[in-house]
Parts: C-alpha cells; sequence; structure tokens
C-alpha cells in the first residue's frame, strides 16, 4: 500500500511522521492511512506553538513549560472534523478539550447472555417490532426521580437510588448492578463533588420521562445483538465467560445532547479565555492551562457528560434485556466491560486525551488482576466485531483502536454503489425507528430517501476492513484477540 506523505515507516507495524512530536501511527501494509489524516493531525499538533504563547505571556497559568510529549494513532485512525479520530495524546501543563470534542464518554458496552443465536433467530420477527417500540415508538420507559438524575450527573452509576418500581426499574436486579459496576472503567462514574456546571435545567423537579436517557443517538451509534462466532484466546474467554454461540449484546452509544452542550460551553469559554494580545490559532484550537480558575470547572463539565454516558450505555442494554425477559424468559445477562472512546485523564505525567481511541491497559488495568483490560471493538454495520484483550503498551500509551475506522466520508458514501447498499440491505437486518415496510411510507419518497441516506452513510463498504486493524494490534503488542463477534442485527438511532 502507498506509504501516506511525511510518513516513514519504522517496522511492518508502524509508521512515523517526520518532522512533528514524537508519534507511531500503527498501522500494517493492509491498513489504509489517508494523506487528510495526516494534515489534520499536523494542524492539531500547532496546538503546542499556541500554548508556548500563551506560556510566554502569561506564565502564572501553568505549572510548567506546557507541550505535547507524545502522540499515539490506531489503525483506525482517520481524519475527523479538526481531531484526527483514533488519536491519543499527551500534553503537559494544559488540556485540550477540543481533543475529546462533544461526544464525550462515547463508548460501547457489551454483555454476555445465556442465549444461543438459534434461539434469537427463531423468534426475530417478533422481536423486531418489540423492539422498535421499546427503543422508539414511546415504549421506553425510564422515570427518573430529581434525586436520581442529579446523581447520574454527580456520580454516574455508582450507588444508584433505586427508588422507583415503575417502568424500567422492574427489570433491574440491583445486585447484579453493583456486580456489574465493578466491571465499568472507573466503576461507572466520577465522583464530581456533588458540582453540577450549566445543566440545571436537567433536574426538573418531580418524576420525569426524559428522551435523552437510553437514547442510541445517530451516526455510528448503535445497540447491536450478536453471537460469540470463534474463540482465540481460550483462557481469557472463560475467564470473562465468553462461550462459542452465546449471544452478547454490544451498545456503542455517549452522552448525546448532555455531551454536546457540555462540550460546546467548555469549547466557548477556552476560546473566551484566551488572551486578547494574542491572535487566534489558525487551526482554531485553543489549550486551557492546568492552573487556570476554570481549569476544575472544565473538569466538573467533562465528568457530569461522561457520567451520564455510562447511565445511556446502561439503559440501553436494559431496555434490550427488557425485550429478551419478555421473549425468552429469565436468563444470564452479565456485563463483560464498559469503556470510553472520547475522554481525558489526569496522570501524573501530563493529561492523556483519547480520541476514538480505546483504552488498552495490562494486567490488573481492567478489573481483573491476572488479565489485561478488556477491549471492545466494533465492526462496521453488518461485519465482525472484537473482544480483545488489552497489554498496556506504552508506546502506544496503552491505547487500541475503537472499531475499523472510516475509509469514505459520510458524504463519500452516500454516492456509493446503490446496488452494493441494496444487496446488504437485503441480506442483513436493521431496526430504526423508520419500518420501510410500513404500507403508509410507500408514498413517502422524501423519509425513506432520508431513511436509506442516513444507513448508507454507515454501510459496511465506508470503513476499513477490520481484520488488519486487529493483525496490526496484535502484531505490536497492543492488544491480544480473544473472541471474534457476527452481527444478527443493529438497532440504529
Amino acid at each position: 500500500m502507498r506509504l501516506p506523505k511525511n510518513c516513514l515507516r519504522v517496522d511492518k507495524n508502524r509508521l512515523q511522521i517526520v518532522g512533528i512530536t514524537p508519534n507511531t501511527i500503527f498501522a500494517n501494509e493492509d491498513v489504509p492511512v489517508e494523506d487528510a489524516a495526516i494534515d489534520e493531525l499536523a494542524s492539531l499538533l500547532e496546538l503546542e506553538t499556541t500554548a508556548k504563547k500563551m506560556w510566554e505571556v502569561a506564565p502564572e497559568l501553568f505549572s510548567e513549560e506546557p507541550c505535547v510529549s507524545r502522540v499515539s494513532l490506531s489503525p483506525d485512525f482517520h481524519k475527523g472534523a479538526g481531531i484526527p479520530i483514533g488519536t491519543t495524546m499527551l500534553t503537559k501543563g494544559m488540556v485540550i478539550p477540543q481533543a475529546v470534542g462533544n461526544d464525550i464518554n462515547c463508548g460501547v458496552r457489551l454483555h454476555i447472555t445465556s442465549l444461543t443465536h438459534k434461539e434469537v433467530l427463531a423468534k426475530l420477527d417478533t422481536l423486531e417490532p418489540r423492539l422498535r417500540h421499546l427503543y422508539f415508538e414511546g415504549g421506553r420507559q425510564i422515570p427518573l426521580t430529581q434525586e436520581q438524575r442529579y446523581h447520574i450527573l454527580t456520580q454516574g452509576l455508582k450507588n444508584l437510588p433505586l427508588q422507583l418500581n415503575e417502568g424500567i426499574w422492574k427489570t433491574i436486579d440491583k445486585n447484579q448492578l453493583e456486580k456489574d459496576n465493578t466491571r465499568i472503567r472507573h466503576q461507572g462514574g466520577f465522583d464530581t463533588q456533588g458540582k453540577v456546571w450549566g445543566l440545571d435545567g436537567y433536574l426538573n423537579t418531580g418524576i420525569t420521562r426524559d428522551s435523552q436517557i437510553g437514547s442510541i443517538g445517530g451516526g455510528n451509534h448503535f445497540s447491536e445483538v450478536q453471537y460469540v462466532s470463534k474463540i482465540h484466546k481460550g483462557a481469557t474467554a472463560h475467564h470473562w465467560g465468553i462461550t462459542i454461540g452465546s449471544v452478547v449484546v454490544m451498545v456503542h452509544s455517549g452522552s448525546v445532547n448532555v455531551g454536546h452542550l457540555c462540550g460546546e460551553a467548555y469549547s466557548s469559554f477556552v476560546k473566551a479565555l484566551y488572551p486578547k494580545v494574542l491572535k487566534y490559532p489558525a487551526n482554531g484550537i485553543f489549550p486551557l492551562p492546568n492552573l487556570h480558575p476554570y481549569y476544575p470547572t472544565f473538569w466538573t463539565a467533562l465528568h457530569n457528560a461522561a457520567n451520564f454516558a455510562f447511565a445511556n450505555r446502561f439503559f440501553l442494554s436494559q431496555l434490550m434485556r427488557q425485550a429478551f425477559l419478555e421473549m425468552f424468559g429469565d436468563h444470564q445477562y452479565e456485563l463483560v466491560y464498559d469503556t470510553p472512546h472520547n475522554l481525558a485523564w489526569q496522570q501524573e505525567d501530563g493529561v492523556l486525551h483519547r480520541k476514538g481511541a480505546s483504552p488498552a491497559g495490562s494486567f490488573g488495568d481492567g478489573p481483573d488482576e491476572y488479565f489485561g483490560e478488556p477491549v471492545l471493538m466494533p465492526g462496521s454495520m453488518g461485519s465482525s466485531s472484537f473482544l480483545m484483550e488489552g497489554l498496556g503498551n506504552l508506546e502506544a500509551l496503552a491505547t487500541a483502536s475503537h472499531g475499523a475506522g472510516r475509509s469514505l466520508s459520510r458524504g463519500q458514501a452516500l454516492h456509493h454503489s446503490d446496488a452494493e447498499f441494496q444487496k446488504f440491505l437485503q441480506e442483513f437486518r436493521i431496526i430504526t425507528p423508520i419500518d420501510p415496510k410500513r404500507a403508509d411510507l410507500r408514498n413517502r419518497r422524501d423519509i425513506l430517501q432520508k431513511y436509506y441516506d442516513d444507513l448508507k452513510k454507515e454501510a459496511p463498504y465506508a470503513y476499513k476492513d477490520i481484520k488488519p486493524v486487529v493483525q496490526t494490534l496484535t502484531d505490536a503488542r497492543i492488544a491480544e484477540p480473544v473472541a471474534e463477534l457476527r452481527p444478527i442485527f443493529t438497532l440504529k438511532g
């Protein structure tokens, strides 16, 4: 495969971009790396010059001279909207809010069930309308008290009050919830010390059923039912309860509008706080110094949204359990792991930012002392996903891919072959708010066109092949495959 511009191949799994911050792109020769992503990364890293100019005019705002000390790019690295997807960046003396973005704590949650592939296939036709009703047609009953909403924003799922016995709460097992929370990164929430920043409107009095909690969102977010098609690492799979043929539920979503509110707010205030004597940076990326009075405010906003995302994924997975209980009766439904892909962390060596990248720590970094951190890697719609075990690779900043990565922009995907797209629709079941088979929609070309356009943007051909991505992660000693997961059907918002 053609070598991207300004890049040198170090070995069969590594590239380096010449002339910028110490960096590694993990990509073997079968993984495409686009020039546009390289250009976007180079533009992003001009933030170091911006930060040094700030330090020169206001050194009291920094604990040390600011810098970007290392960048790691995962194999799904591709162009984003100012920040390449698949970027992990370690900074000193500052945080870069835009390097997390608005989709705060977008991440993946994976449950293992005791149901089999055959059991679910046998009831797909009755399961589909029930799921459409639960997720999209008014069947989502998630009542929350003011105390619960406040708790979700400030603590996430940790010690979540179970005050109600109506709607979805009837299906929630308190003991299972507590057990599952030990298998979430950060135990399902950040303690924000009771501070709620900019979200007072969410804290209405009384019991409410809002439109956000338990919502999938758009783009590449989904709730998907899969089955274990192959085991790659037997001991780890056994420890995590993964068996051939078992049905699993994978949820990929984030903080939806709450995250966008927080993200837009802190992106605005870092711009407003930029020294007036300096010209705005050409790339539009603004650092926040770590001694600035608003530095703690950023973390509060970030963690409020992150907490909401943990709760959102929990309720999305619980909606699937609700449908399964109705269709199949009581069954095992246990969490394998829940991990964020868009977040920042304060560490001893600086601030670690991940944008579309999955934590992949070593032994004890996840919930298991003698196993690496679970890495949940969704494939493109209709293709395999992978469960991997992290190895804590320091060169990669203990980070793996969060999927296959796009090969076509959403605009390019719209113009792809209609024949290939229609063939995909015939072979794979997708459940959305729109049922294109409804008689009353046959003459609504406007609605159906929007429906098909949204699906085309996320079709398999718009994404890289996930197999070379997995192979790169394996050969570069970032993570090892534990199991391959094949989709049965997908719910898209």
